[in-house]
C-alpha cells in the first residue's frame, strides 16, 4: 500500500505539560561501555554490560525519531530532558521528522557508516526485517538480559520485535527494539445510536452481525470506513478474521511464517464476510472513494453506528463527540480469548555501525521504563505497559486503555496483515479492496494472498 497504516497509527495527540519529567530523576537504568559496533560484531555478555551511564564519558547520542505529532512530542521531549538532567555526560542530538521521511533516510543510511545512534524502525518485514537480514540492526539480546526487558514487557508485546539471525522467523529469536506505546483496533461505537436500536455493546460476533442487520434495516449505516488508501480496510478484515480462523494460524499468516495457508474453509468464508458487508453497503455506498480522515470525521458527525478503527484515533474523535463515543475490543475469537489486530508504537532500535552502542541501550531503557510509562501516559500517548493502572478515571480513553491491556496481557495481539511479507502490504491493501468493490471474488483475492505468502515463505 502506498500510504502505511503506521502514518496513521502515530495520530495520538496531546498538550500536557513537560513537569512530569522531573518523576524519572530517580530512575537508573544500566549502560554499558560504549564501543563502537558493526555488521560482523558479536553483541555482548549480559555479563559484561555495565549499569551505570555515567561512566561512559562524554557522549553526543544521536536520536532519529518521528515523534512529531501532539502528546508523542511531548512525551518524548519531557523523557529527554530527564535523561540528560540525570545523566549530563550525555548530550541527546534529536531529529523528528515525519514517518515517511524518517523511513526513507534510515533506509538510505543504515548501509553506511554515518548513522544514528539510536532509531526508530517499522517492524514489519519490509523494515526490521530486512535491515535485520542485512545485519544493520544491533542484536538487543544481551541487553535485554542485563537490563530485565524480558521481565518488564509482556511475550505478546516483544513477539512484535523478534526476529531470527536471518529474518525467516518474524515473533521469535532475537531482539531488535523495543517500544514505548501500544495500540489496538478494537470497535468504536455511538451509545445514542446503539439505545435507539434496541441493543447492548455486543459479547459475540454473532451479536455484532445481528446489531449491523438492525442498524441497516433501521436505516442507519451500520459501520463507517474510508478506503481510499486502501490499508484501512486491513483494521477491519484483520480483527473479524480471527473469528473464523484460529488465531495461531492468524498469527503465522500475518508473521510470514510458514506451516499457515490462506486458501483454506475458515479464510474463504471471513472474506465473504467482508465482501457481502461491501455488497449490502454496509459500509456506505463508496468505501473505497472516501478518504480515511473524512471517514472518521463523518462518524464523529453522526454517519454510522460503528467504527472499527485503532485506538490512535480516540482522542480527536472524543473531542468531537465527547461521552457518546465508547470503545470496545472486538468480540472473542474462534478460540473463546480475546485476539485483534493491534501491537506497539515503531520501536527504538539501534543502527550497527552505531558510535555509541552502549550509552544508546541506556537510553532505550531509559524511555521504556515504568517512570517513563508514567510521563507518556500524563501526556496523552497509550503506555505499552502499566496500560490499566495508567488508564484514565473515565471516558473514552480509559475503555482504549482497558482493551489493550485485556488484549495483550490475557489474549492476543494479532500482527497488523501488512507485516506478513515485504510486498503484502500492497497485495492485501488491493485485494480487500478489489473484493469490497467487487472487482475480484473472495476465492480470487485469497488465492492473491496465497501467492505472495508461499512465495515469500517457500524463498
Amino acid at each position: 500500500m502506498s500510504f502505511h497504516p503506521l502514518t496513521r497509527r502515530s495520530l495520538l495527540t496531546g498538550t500536557a505539560g513537560l513537569a512530569a519529567a522531573a518523576v524519572l530523576t530517580a530512575c537508573a537504568p544500566g549502560a554499558e561501555t560504549d564501543t563502537g559496533t558493526d555488521a560482523d560484531t558479536a553483541p555482548p555478555a549480559p555479563a559484561d554490560v555495565q549499569t551505570d551511564p555515567s561512566t561512559l564519558g562524554d557522549v553526543e547520542l544521536v536520536v532519529w525519531d518521528q515523534e512529531v505529532r501532539g502528546s508523542q512530542n511531548d512525551a518524548l521531549v519531557a523523557l529527554n530532558t530527564a535523561f540528560e538532567e540525570q545523566y549530563p555526560n550525555i548530550t541527546i542530538n534529536r531529529t523528528s521528522q515525519a514517518f515517511d521521511d524518517l523511513k526513507n533516510q534510515v533506509t538510505l543510511a543504515l548501509s553506511g557508516d554515518d548513522v544514528p545512534d539510536v532509531v526508530q524502525v517499522n517492524n514489519a518485514r519490509a523494515d526490521m526485517g530486512q535491515f535485520v537480514k542485512a545485519g544493520q540492526l544491533v542484536d538487543l539480546s544481551p541487553y535485554a538480559e542485563a537490563y530485565g526487558w524480558e521481565d518488564r514487557f509482556s511475550p505478546s508485546v516483544l513477539s512484535k520485535v523478534r526476529y531470527s539471525d536471518d529474518a525467516a522467523t518474524f515473533g521469535e529469536g532475537n531482539l531488535y527494539g523495543l517500544p514505548q506505546t501500544g495500540e489496538v483496533v478494537g470497535i468504536f461505537y455511538s451509545a445514542e445510536k446503539l439505545d435507539a436500536l434496541g441493543g447492548e455493546p455486543p459479547t459475540t460476533w454473532d451479536e455484532y452481525f445481528s446489531l449491523l442487520d438492525a442498524a441497516k434495516e433501521a436505516g442507519e449505516q451500520p459501520m463507517v470506513l474510508g478506503n481510499i488508501e486502501q490499508w484501512p480496510a486491513l483494521h477491519v478484515f484483520g480483527p473479524m478474521q480471527a473469528h473464523f480462523v484460529d488465531t495461531e494460524e492468524v498469527v503465522k499468516l500475518a508473521m510470514g511464517n510458514e506451516g499457515a495457508s490462506w486458501v483454506d474453509e475458515q479464510n474463504t468464508a471471513a472474506m465473504e464476510k467482508f465482501q457481502s458487508w461491501g455488497e449490502q453497503q454496509y459500509f456506505g455506498p463508496s468505501p473505497n472513494g472516501l478518504d480515511y480522515d473524512t471517514a472518521w470525521t463523518d462518524f464523529t458527525t453522526g454517519t454510522g453506528v460503528f467504527l472499527p478503527g485503532g485506538s490512535w484515533l480516540g482522542t480527536d474523535m472524543e473531542a468531537a463527540m465527547g461521552e457518546d463515543l465508547h470503545f470496545m475490543a472486538p468480540p472473542p475469537a474462534k478460540d473463546g480469548k480475546l485476539a485483534t489486530t493491534g501491537g506497539t508504537g515503531i520501536p527504538f532500535s539501534i543502527p550497527a555501525n552505531a558510535k555509541n552502542v552502549d550509552a544508546a541501550a541506556a537510553y532505550i531503557d531509559f524511555i521504556t521504563s515504568d517512570d517513563a510509562m508514567q510521563i507518556i501516559a500524563d501526556n496523552g500517548g497509550m503506555p505499552v505497559l502499566r496500560t490499566r493502572e495508567l488508564a484514565p478515571e473515565s471516558g473514552v480513553q480509559k475503555e482504549i486503555y482497558e482493551a489493550f491491556a485485556d488484549v495483550s496481557t490475557d489474549g492476543t495481539l494479532l500482527p497488523y496483515l501488512d507485516y506478513a511479507t515485504p510486498t503484502f502490504s500492497d497485495t492485501a491493501g488491493q485485494g480487500l479492496q478489489e473484493v469490497l468493490g467487487g472487482q475480484k471474488t473472495p476465492d480470487e483475492v485469497l488465492q492473491d494472498f496465497e501467492d505472495d505468502y508461499s512465495e515469500f515463505v517457500n524463498g
